[in-house]
């Protein structure tokens, strides 16, 4: 599993011009839902479609998640994995065909994990994965709740980097998580111990340091933000 670092649809979508993204339109489907359908949908999916999330107000202005489609972004993605800062922690840079078959490993799994690009204003600016935490590796390693929801974040455009613009987006995308997915109660987030930007930018988020604790591939800050605290911290 990628650090989360702050270095941090179907059918078509365009660029119409300079930093302006425009998503697909979703065509209803064809196909009858009964109501016996219903609630096998609702567990299979299991992170309540962040592609219908909400565009979160910020003070840098509004910003949403865009599930990737490799035929669009793959360039873009290719291009900030092989930043070196974000490359130190990510560990993805080389030949697209890397960041491929990271992102081929999310789309093609059970959808407990879902990469998504961060819009800014409606430009492409940030790379994000969406994961149930508590059914992913990490919860071998703390004590996991049902329904907790893991974040990796990466800041691709440099221009958006050291101006306290991660913490803005981790609060964001965590609010966003509490208004969407009501079963889940706490987001958690595992950045590279020594990445100490991205462990003070989840603190000034609102997230709490629970533990370091050791993954595969990494030594990782445990960080935790809890919904019973969303308005106090």
């Amino acid at each position: 599993m990628p650090s989360t670092d702050t270095t941090a649809h179907s059918g078509t979508a365009s660029t119409t011009g300079p930093g302006l993204y425009r998503p697909t339109e979703i065509r209803p489907t064809e196909r009858r839902l009964t109501a016996g359908l219903l609630p096998l949908l609702a567990e299979a999916d299991l992170l309540d479609s962040p592609a219908g999330w909400d565009t979160a107000a910020t003070p840098a202005g509004g910003f949403r998640l865009e599930p990737v489609r490799p035929d669009r972004d793959l360039e873009l993605l290719a291009g900030w994995m092989n930043d070196p800062e974000v490359a130190a922690y990510w560990e993805l840079g080389g030949p697209a065909a890397v960041t491929a078959a990271h992102l081929r490993a999310q789309l093609e799994a059970d959808g407990g994990s879902i990469p998504c690009l961060g819009l800014l204003d409606g430009t492409p600016m940030s790379y994000w994965e969406i994961y149930r935490a508590d059914l992913d590796p990490l919860s071998r390693h703390y004590r996991a709740r049902p329904h907790d929801t893991g974040i990796h974040l990466l800041i691709g455009d440099r221009a958006h980097r050291g101006r306290g613009l991660g913490a803005t987006l981790l609060r964001a995308v965590a609010g966003l998580v509490f208004d969407h997915r009501p079963r889940c109660t706490r987001v958690i987030a595992e950045p590279d111990i020594r990445n100490t930007p991205s462990v003070s930018a989840f603190l000034t988020a609102g997230f709490r340091y629970s533990a370091e604790i050791q993954l595969s591939e990494k030594r990782a800050a445990l960080m935790i933000r809890e919904r019973s605290l969303r308005n106090l911290l």
